[in-house]
């Protein structure tokens, strides 16, 4: 039974209260979120066998943080057909892969029907695999490049094999910081409204928040407290995703990057103000597997996954290119004092590995 069945974090849905959290110590701020996660789960850790593709990286847009689309830094522009991406799968899946995570750039060239023939083709050849795919950015753009509604597009994904969806292109939803680090990107009204109508159908997808660049703590705090509204609405968020921003081959040139107690206490906050979220992942491929492991010991209870092949976040400098195996995954997460759990994309539990 989570948080939202008990008063103590009401405090915190006032900003002002909530940004107080920040001036805790770092020690006082991880027992707290500690106490949740153990009420939770125990010392359980999640993860899933996954494997990211990302068809295209021909990109309509410019973020500035991004490293990953086709652009002045990055002028090595790809586009897979089907059959690559088949291909691709097949193996991952022959490898162990019970998730497809598909997402890639705005491509003008891959319209609605090419993803949807594409979903079908999959679900086809794998029925039993999990197709996790489009963030809400994307469902945004392939609606205006196909004139159909948020509603229409995300009925058809449905409908041909998506079964949930990732939680990318949130960024931060403060629209001042969106216009300088993804201005054209899909808003913050908008991202919030197509995973309600996501929910709506019945689906579930995660929510992430990308920190550790331009914004203020007082940026996060409102960001979080917007997925704590819309969550009480909606109830399908499955995850809450804190991704840290990785400084290298993108246009933002930060210099003040974000201490690792900044870090693990930002992700302590999202436990704390996210009670109806259930799970809070700490993942490994923008916080690198050793910080994702002591996040466990502030509020997070999952590390994502075995990945195999990473490209977005690896483009802009993490060291998560080629997954990681998941023996290794296993005996880290037993080394850090937890018991490691093999999940499903819904947060079914497959293993318990003592």
């Amino acid at each position: 039974m989570y948080l939202q069945k008990n008063n103590k974090n009401i405090e915190f849905l006032d900003p002002k209260k909530a940004l107080e959290l920040y001036e805790l110590d770092i020690f006082t701020l991880g027992k707290i979120a500690d106490s949740i996660r153990q009420d939770y789960f125990g010392k359980k850790v999640f993860f899933n066998s996954n494997r990211h593709i990302n068809p295209t990286n021909a990109c309509a847009d410019i973020c500035k943080f991004c490293g990953f689309s086709a652009h002045r830094k990055n002028p090595h522009s790809y586009t897979m057909d089907k059959g690559q991406v088949l291909k691709i799968a097949r193996d991952s899946i022959q490898a162990g892969a019970l998730e497809l995570h598909i997402v890639g750039a705005h491509n003008p060239n891959l319209n609605l029907e090419w993803y949807l023939d594409l979903f079908r083709t999959l679900k086809a050849e794998f029925p039993e695999i999990h197709i996790k795919a489009l963030t809400a950015a994307e469902v945004n753009f392939l609606s205006q490049l196909s004139g159909k509604t948020y509603e229409e597009v995300l009925r058809l994904m449905a409908e041909n094999g998506v079964d949930s969806m990732p939680g990318g292109g949130a960024e931060i939803f403060d629209e001042e910081i969106r216009a300088f680090i993804c201005k054209g990107k899909v808003d913050s009204t908008n991202w919030l409204k197509i995973h309600s109508l996501w929910h709506s159908l019945g689906k579930k997808s995660n929510a992430t928040m990308l920190f550790g660049h331009i914004e203020s703590r007082e940026h996060r705090i409102d960001h979080l407290l917007r997925l704590y509204h819309t969550q009480e609405k909606s109830g399908g968020f499955n995850a809450f995703i804190p991704l840290v921003y990785q400084k290298e081959n993108n246009f933002l040139k930060v210099e003040n990057f974000p201490s690792g107690q900044e870090i693990l206490k930002t992700i302590a906050i999202s436990r704390i103000l996210l009670p109806n979220i259930p799970h809070i992942k700490a993942y490994w491929a923008t916080l690198g597997l050793n910080l994702a492991l002591v996040a466990q010991e502030f509020g997070a209870d999952d590390i994502d996954g075995t990945i195999q092949k990473e490209a977005i976040q690896s483009a802009s400098g993490s060291k998560s290119a080629n997954g990681i195996l998941k023996n290794e995954l296993v005996a880290q997460i037993k080394d850090a004092g937890f018991l490691p759990v093999e999940r499903d994309s819904l947060y079914n539990e497959i293993r318990t590995y003592t």
